[in-house]
């Protein structure tokens, strides 16, 4: 792949700017009369003490790119610098770096390991969508580092310790149904949990009979911890179904409980190094001197808390995984815990701890409910929610092509893909208000848009055949044609720097661009004509365009179909 954006940059000097935020600066423009690339000069504006238009003229002054080969000319415009590309040469190149390889191959492997934690789901509580944005922005990261290079490990750090665990046998033990729960699994587990609260309203009994169910768990105890185990089990089966749907997968389900062991380590390090201090009985780290309450580390009956866990869980993954970065994918709501307990890291001397990095994002929810509680009942089912949607895309393809082969399959592949994109076409941190109507129309910037612009492609591949030529450069005299081109060269960068900035929804606007790119160029070239280079190259580039869309689906989570 051609990366003109490097080449160029790389070529231009401004005394104390480094050439890398140079490159990073340079915008690809489809304006025509606005160059092909343009350098914003008001960012540098500040550190050189001139105003944009000046930095702008400069560089028009200093002739700086006057000897590329793959520049036609530049000009200095309302503090833009801006570049015209010689558009036979770079189009011949890139496009013939996609003939000699492809375009969209996995950067070379660079011997470097992140974790990367995430979805996170709670053992006996329903998988509903409120798990939506951890599990898909996680699974995309997931694929986005392992095709930039880096050995990747998934982890469900699955939420199986607590109080909670104590009520719900406690609540089997009254009104357990083996039967129902078999049939109906989490969502039976679910109708306990919710009647223990309602009931302990009325008898508060009930919250000393969980507290000690769970000190049994605690403890050890045979009966405790069978039943425990058999929520898990439960669990686990059903939330697979859900992780099959969306093809998410683990590396590691080490939750909770598996850390247990290891914190007397870490409260005995803290001890040591003279960070615990006394709080009402409690031990807790003082971090007054960095703008944050005291971390809590052990209640004052002695009990873990979660960051207890979380700076286990830190320890042991870094001796584990030897990591590189250490990937927290949690909501925004535990913004202070995170900085708690990397700041508490960093005080217990671990060099390591600024690899570990809190992930947040926002709130999702769908437009016929309120907020979500699991004690209250009021949920919906993540598995509901993808249902629904491949029913409602079943419905849509079968009006629009009632012949369609493998027509279950397909409407599985577009349902689910138009969730998944729904919750990665828009900056993590925002919240989400999901509606079936507008992710699965096939207009607009959705999930079936880019699926459907794909199997456009294949089908016009197809329908050409074998066509023999060579690459017509005067293609790309073509305004929508060198736009594309243009656009496709780019996939190398822009998941570079999905991954670099931990946003999958760059991946996922860069998509948007390439197929309306694509729709254009179709809609106004004729792919096949008299010429049979031209048709060789405009092939070529519907080829190009397809490689790019299946490779960037796949890192969002979604499948590419072959016709719909």
């Amino acid at each position: 792949m051609l990366d003109i954006k490097k080449i160029i940059g790389g070529s231009i000097v401004i005394e104390g700017i480094d050439a890398a935020d140079i490159a990073e600066s340079l915008t690809f423009s489809d304006e025509p009369g606005h160059g092909d690339l343009a350098l914003p000069c008001f960012k540098f504006a500040k550190a050189l003490r001139k105003p944009p238009v000046q930095i702008a003229q400069a560089l028009i002054d200093s002739g700086v790119l006057s000897g590329s080969p793959y520049v036609e000319k530049t000009e200095a415009a309302g503090g833009y610098f801006n570049i015209y590309l010689k558009r036979a040469r770079f189009g011949a190149e890139a496009l013939s770096g996609f003939l000699s390889g492809g375009a969209a191959a996995p950067f070379p492997k660079n011997g470097r390991r992140i974790c990367i934690d995430y979805s996170s789901i709670n053992i006996a509580k329903p998988f509903h969508i409120g798990h939506l944005l951890t599990t898909v922005i996680g699974g995309s990261l997931y694929r986005i580092f392992t095709h930039l290079g880096y050995d990747v490990v998934g982890i469900n750090h699955l939420g199986d310790w607590g109080t909670q665990f104590g009520k719900l046998i406690s609540a089997y033990k009254r009104w357990g149904d083996d039967a129902d729960i078999a049939a109906r699994g989490v969502r039976g587990l679910l109708d306990l949990y919710v009647r223990f609260h309602k009931e302990a309203k009325n008898d508060p009994a009930l919250d000393d009979e969980g507290r000690a169910y769970f000190k049994r768990i605690e403890d050890g105890d045979a009966e405790a911890l069978k039943l425990f185990g058999y929520f898990r089990e439960i669990t686990l089966k059903d939330v697979g179904r859900v992780y099959d749907m969306l093809d998410v997968t683990f590396d590691s389900y080490n939750g909770e409980s598996f850390y247990n062991d290891r914190l007397p380590a870490v409260v005995k390090s803290l001890e040591e190094k003279g960070l615990l201090t006394d709080s009402e009985g409690a031990k807790v780290v003082d971090l007054s001197d960095y703008g944050m309450p005291p971390c809590l580390i052990l209640k004052s009956d002695g009990a873990s808390l979660y960051a207890t866990r979380d700076l286990a869980t830190a320890v042991y993954r870094k001796e584990t995984y030897d990591f590189c970065e250490n990937l927290y994918v949690v909501a925004y709501q535990q913004n202070l815990h995170f900085k708690q307990v990397f700041q508490v890291l960093t005080l217990m001397g671990y060099d390591w701890a600024g690899a570990c990095k809190h992930i947040p994002f926002g709130m999702v929810s769908l437009e016929e409910t309120g907020a979500l509680s699991t004690r209250s009942g009021n949920v919906v089912f993540l598995e509901d929610v993808l249902n629904t949607a491949v029913a409602k895309a079943d419905a849509i393809i079968k009006v629009k092509n009632p012949t369609l082969r493998d027509r279950a399959e397909t409407a599985k592949r577009v349902g689910v893909g138009a969730v998944i994109f729904t919750a990665l076409a828009n900056n993590r941190i925002k919240d989400m208000v999901f509606s079936y109507d507008r992710c699965l129309s096939f207009e607009g910037e959705t999930g079936p848009y880019l699926q459907y612009t794909y199997a456009r492609c294949r089908s016009v591949i197809e329908k050409a055949g074998a066509v023999k030529g060579g690459v017509a450069a005067a293609v790309f005299s073509d305004d929508d044609a060198f736009f594309l081109l243009k656009r496709l060269n780019d996939f190398s960068r822009i998941v570079a720097e999905a991954g670099a900035k931990y946003e999958p929804s760059i991946l996922s606007r860069y998509l948007i661009d390439v197929a309306k790119s694509f729709n254009r160029f179709y809609l106004s070239n004729r792919v096949l004509t008299a010429d049979a280079d031209v048709s060789f190259t405009r092939l070529a580039l519907v080829g190009y365009t397809a490689e790019i869309l299946k490779k960037g689906l796949q890192l969002i989570l979604l499948k590419a179909p072959e016709k719909m």
